[in-house]
């Protein structure tokens, strides 16, 4: 009995040890990292999110590096007033590939880590925060809308090794309409 008990305490502390060790790219390259990416898969563990899953699509992103070193993301997204753009300033840490930011939506400072990209068609991006529990979320972006079936099955691969539900990894589809529109 002592040995099953502390086999399955042995087992959790493995499980959350490899939850929170999330390293960077190796060598990242913000300037490599630089440019248009697509977001076209998400893994989320908030039950808030949970309405609304069904109206997730793939958004896009403008990644611009600052002389400072840190990282500015305008996102923009189909919301049911029209396309809505979010500019985030991500600030660089002593470790490249790992970036912070405050969230005024949450009033908290949340951690990113640029996990592991090829820089010209995908990477996968992971963001922590803790609040009144730890909240974490992984995401797909891809050059492109469309990615290699073995790219998805990268980021559901690492999502599902994080802990997180099949049912919270989504793959959206892509919206009907431009967002940001195309400039004519």
């Amino acid at each position: 009995m002592r040995l099953t008990l502390f086999t399955i305490a042995m087992t959790i502390l493995l499980l959350e040890e490899s939850k929170a060790e999330v390293l960077p790219q190796k060598n990242f390259d913000v300037q490599k990292f630089a440019g248009k990416w697509y977001r076209v898969g998400l893994a989320y563990d908030s039950a808030a999110f949970v309405p609304y899953r069904d109206k997730l699509r793939i958004s896009m992103g403008m990644v611009e590096p600052q002389d400072n070193g840190n990282v500015s993301m305008t996102m923009w997204s189909i919301r049911p007033t029209g396309c809505k753009s979010k500019v985030y300033v991500y600030e660089k840490t002593a470790t490249p590939g790992v970036f912070s930011y405050f969230s005024t939506r949450h009033n908290k400072v949340k951690d990113i880590t640029v996990v592991e990209t090829n820089y010209t068609e995908y990477a996968i991006v992971f963001k922590y925060k803790k609040m009144n529990r730890e909240y974490s979320q992984v995401s797909l972006y891809g050059r492109t809308q469309k990615l290699r079936a073995d790219v998805v099955e990268k980021f559901r691969s690492f999502s599902l090794a994080r802990g997180f539900p099949k049912d919270s990894i989504l793959t959206p589809p892509a919206s009907s309409e431009s967002c940001p529109p195309s400039e004519g």
